[in-house]
């Protein structure tokens, strides 16, 4: 019964992250980009009672043996790089990425860090920023005199500029890929950073390579259906009560042995 105490009370534990992962997910529906988490859980160790196979005389054999869990444990929160759908803005700046991909953006410690939220403006000095400021990269900027910005699906960011009769090119967008983008770090402000469970990033011209394709004037919105996320939370509600049941039943079992001698 003291076991039982213990494990129900992993199953709690292990219910209130998940639903601590349900609810940023909820929070962030309509986060422009955000990919929705899952919880990963484990089993805990067994106590083996009686080993499955050992011999009970002659030729024969014990079929199966008594093993006793312990919990469970929460052991991952995995991204889920499903794509989000879009948006149409009519914003010149806004970008989404149709596909496999990511915005490479430059830190102010030199450092990139990766995005799908493509809802960029313009600074002070003409270049093209996320909404914290942070420059894309490679970096473009764009003269105060532009009119009719246009990106490719390719990533050319052309603008037409008074006097001249050809469009003029301003620059090219480059995409980073990852072999496993789940191992990406979250930093928070829709921005992800490189680890060596990512694996290094592979940087490309949209289109090439595996690489998505840019849409201009799109936003890709937040993968979370808010359906299928209040589904897993009634589950884990269920989860987590039917766990404290089992406290309440091994607390009143132990009140009853305690009560034999009375």
């Amino acid at each position: 019964m003291m076991r039982s105490l213990w494990t129900a009370a992993s199953g709690m534990v292990a219910q209130q992250a998940n639903i601590d992962v349900i609810s940023n997910n909820m929070a962030n529906a309509n986060t422009t980009g955000y990919k929705k988490s899952r919880t990963d859980f484990q089993d805990l160790m067994y106590q083996n009672m009686r080993q499955a196979g050992a011999a009970t005389g002659g030729d024969n054999q014990i079929p199966t043996g008594i093993q006793i869990g312990s919990g469970v444990r929460q052991v991952a929160t995995q991204k889920i790089y499903t794509e989000g759908s879009f948006q149409s803005t009519g914003n010149t700046l806004d970008m989404a990425i149709e596909n496999d991909g990511f915005f490479q953006i430059s830190m102010p410690d030199g450092t990139f860090s990766y995005t799908r939220d493509g809802a960029f403006k313009k600074d002070s000095q003409g270049r093209i920023v996320t909404s914290e400021g942070y420059p894309l990269e490679p970096a473009i900027t764009i003269p105060a005199t532009a009119t009719d910005l246009t990106i490719s699906a390719s990533g050319l960011v052309t603008a037409t500029i008074p006097g001249q009769t050809e469009p003029q090119e301003l620059g090219q967008l480059q995409i980073a890929r990852f072999v496993n983008p789940s191992g990406l770090d979250n930093m928070g402000r829709n921005l992800l950073k490189e680890t060596a469970a990512s694996g290094a990033a592979v940087v490309t011209n949209p289109g090439t390579d595996g690489a998505g394709t840019i849409q201009q004037k799109y936003l890709e919105m937040s993968n979370v259906q808010v359906v299928e996320e209040m589904v897993n939370m009634i589950v884990a509600q269920r989860a987590y009560e039917i766990n404290s049941k089992a406290i309440t039943t091994s607390d009143t079992m132990l009140e009853t042995a305690a009560n034999l001698k009375r």
